[in-house]
């Protein structure tokens, strides 16, 4: 029962919730996350600490950069967990802007082929607006 809990007590927290769920979907680094999740990096990392601590992720090491992704052998009841929130968050709305927010990152690194945060910052804020003037 001690496990359940901590497990729950870890994933009360929206930003690590999200965090496990865009990474179900693809492996990330910490300034992709950062770009998604709009938030700070040190809160990023520590939650990828506390995601790793539990099983939950893997990291491996890229020249500087660091990914991350859903870990391959997860214990049981982690991949259960997983595999329930994935089900049940499947059309959340919050999920699905983060996804939206992933493929903007995604694009803005392609076309300019850097993992800048203040430049892709202004480059989703340009983006964002010409959507709301398009509606």
């Amino acid at each position: 029962m001690k496990n359940i809990v901590s497990i729950m007590k870890l994933l009360s927290d929206p930003a690590r919730l999200r965090i496990l769920m865009i990474l179900t979907k693809k492996e990330l680094c910490v300034c992709q996350i950062m770009g998604v999740l709009g938030i700070s990096q040190p809160l990023v990392s520590r939650n990828l600490k506390l995601l790793d601590d539990s099983g939950f992720i893997q990291s491996r090491k890229k020249g500087k950069l660091v990914f991350y992704s859903v870990q391959e052998k997860m214990p049981g009841i982690n991949f259960k967990i997983a595999e329930l929130l994935k089900d049940v968050l499947g059309n959340d709305p919050v999920l699905k802007e983060d996804l939206k927010s992933l493929r903007d990152c995604e694009e803005f690194q392609k076309k300019t082929g850097k993992c800048d945060m203040e430049t892709f910052l202004s480059y989703i804020e340009k983006k964002r607006n010409k959507r709301s003037k398009e509606k």
